[in-house]
């Protein structure tokens, strides 16, 4: 039997440890700050209430399990109403973690990446900021290797040319 008090201290640790890395998934797949705030904060409680095979030492990769329950979050606020009737977007400067001031192919390379297909951006966040492998990837997006692989190219695809475009 897991007591109250470990099932806390492992939620506390979790979001010490991974805190920041969920906002900034929420804040760049969501584009706005509010809403991934809540998608954050839903992403802990949700593990919270399934966190007993994290304590017992059953789920392999923490930060895996916890960025599906994440991206998951905010496809869940996707769906919502609404999210279809507020203008999400938002300047890079006032997403979480932004690129410091006088990177202007970061903030063009981020700004890129805020245009693509939720499909295709869940992807590259994962891959590119929080450093999964594509079949980490696929299994947090509950897809197929190959899919992930596809979409990966397709979404570097779309990058090149928007960035291309921009010179």
């Amino acid at each position: 039997m897991i007591t109250e008090d470990a099932r806390e201290r492992e939620l506390t640790r979790l979001m010490q440890t991974y805190g920041d890395g969920v906002k900034r998934v929420c804040c760049l797949t969501l584009r706005e700050m509010s809403a991934a705030e809540d998608a954050a904060q839903e992403t802990f409680i949700k593990a919270y209430e399934h966190i007993d095979p994290l304590v017992r030492g059953e789920i392999a990769n923490e930060r895996a399990w916890l960025m599906r329950i994440a991206v998951n979050a905010c496809r869940d606020m996707l769906r919502t109403s609404w999210m279809r009737h507020i203008d999400r977007r938002q300047s890079i400067e006032a997403l979480p973690l932004a690129a410091p001031s006088g990177h202007e192919d970061s903030l063009a390379l981020t700004q890129a990446i805020l245009t693509l297909p939720v499909k295709h951006r869940e992807l590259v966040l994962l891959h590119y900021y929080q450093g999964f492998n594509l079949k980490s990837c696929a299994q947090i997006l509950g897809i197929s290797a190959p899919t992930a692989t596809r979409r990966l190219q397709q979404a570097q695809r779309k990058l090149r040319a928007a960035l291309e475009e921009r010179g």
